[in-house]
C-alpha cells in the first residue's frame, strides 16, 4: 500500500536553525498521525513542507506516492480557527464552494451546476447545511470550522493536514470537529496529520504521535511517546506525565505543555513548571 504520507530523511533548517533532521515518517490510508511540541519547534513548518510552500533542506517529501507540489488536490488543509468580520459578504456555502473553484481563473461558469450540487453533499457531510446560507460572519468558531472542513474536502483529498483546528473552540465544538475528522478518516482512508497543543481531545482517536522540540523528535504510538521517560529526554528537564480518566496531565514541562492539563480547555488554569497551580 502506498503510504499517504512519506518523509524520508528530512531535514528542515533556517539559517543555523535546524528544526528537525533525518525525519523518517510512513503515514498510512486512513491513520491519524498528532503533531506535537512547543511553539516553534517546527509544527507548522512540517505543514507547509507537505504543502509544498516550504523546500526540505535535505531528504525526500512525497504525498501519495508523489513528491510533494504546491496546489496539490489530493491534499486538504484545515488552519487554525480565525472568526470573520461580521461585514464580510460571503456565506457558508461560498467558503465550501472555493473549496472547488478558487483555483480558477473567471467566473464559474462552466461547472456551476455540478459543483452546486458537490457543494450541498459536502455542507451535508458535516452537519452545516441548516446555515449554509447564513454570513460567515454571524456564525460561531465550531460552524465555521464545519465549514473549513467541507471545504478541505472539496476535491477529496487522500490527505488532511490540519493546523491546530480546535483552537478556541469549547469543549462541544472540539467534539463535533474531531468526530467529524474520525469519521472521515474511516470511510474514505483519508490520512490525518494533526498540529496541535492539546491531545487529550484527540487522544483516543490517535494512532502515532510525533513530538518535536529543539531539533530532536520522538515517533510512536501515544502510550509509547506519552510517558515521563520520554517527554523528559526530549526537554532535558524533569517532566511526569499523569494518566486520569483516559486524559493526560503533564507536569513540569515548558509553558505549552500546559495544554495537556485536562482542565486547560475548560479556562481552570493550568500546572507551571514547578508544579503548583
Amino acid at each position: 500500500m502506498t503510504a499517504a504520507v512519506r518523509l524520508t530523511a528530512a531535514t528542515l533548517s533556517y539559517d543555523d536553525r535546524t528544526l528537525w533532521s533525518g525525519l523518517d515518517l510512513d503515514v498510512e490510508p486512513g491513520q491519524f498521525v498528532a503533531v506535537l511540541g512547543p511553539n516553534g519547534s517546527g509544527k507548522t513548518s512540517l505543514l507547509r513542507v507537505l504543502l509544498g510552500l516550504t523546500p526540505l533542506s535535505s531528504g525526500r517529501a512525497e504525498v501519495d506516492g508523489r513528491t510533494v507540489r504546491r496546489g496539490n488536490h489530493r491534499v486538504g488543509y484545515i488552519p487554525q480557527q480565525k472568526g470573520f468580520d461580521t461585514d464580510v459578504p460571503l456565506r457558508g456555502r461560498d467558503l465550501v464552494q472555493l473549496g472547488l473553484d478558487g483555483h480558477r481563473w473567471g467566473p464559474p461558469l462552466r461547472h456551476r451546476r455540478r459543483d452546486r450540487s458537490t457543494v450541498d453533499r459536502l455542507l451535508g457531510d458535516v452537519g452545516a447545511s441548516s446555515f449554509a446560507s447564513v454570513p460567515l460572519g454571524q456564525l460561531s468558531g465550531g460552524e465555521q470550522q464545519r465549514l473549513r472542513i467541507a471545504q478541505a474536502l472539496a476535491t477529496d483529498p487522500a490527505v488532511l493536514l490540519c493546523d491546530e483546528p480546535l483552537l478556541s473552540l469549547d469543549l462541544h465544538h472540539q467534539r463535533v470537529i474531531v468526530d467529524l475528522l474520525d469519521r472521515r478518516r474511516r470511510e474514505h482512508e483519508t490520512a490525518v496529520v494533526f498540529v496541535t497543543h492539546e491531545i487529550n481531545p484527540i487522544l483516543a482517536v490517535t494512532d502515532s504521535v510525533l513530538y518535536i522540540i529543539d531539533g530532536k523528535f520522538r515517533l510512536g504510538s501515544p502510550s509509547e511517546v506519552m510517558t515521563s521517560e520520554v517527554l523528559s529526554e526530549l526537554y532535558r528537564a524533569p517532566v511526569e506525565v499523569i494518566r486520569r480518566h483516559n486524559r493526560l496531565i503533564v507536569v513540569g514541562a515548558d509553558d505549552d505543555q500546559h495544554a495537556h492539563h485536562p482542565d486547560a480547555s475548560a479556562g481552570h488554569g493550568h500546572i507551571n513548571p514547578a508544579g503548583t497551580r
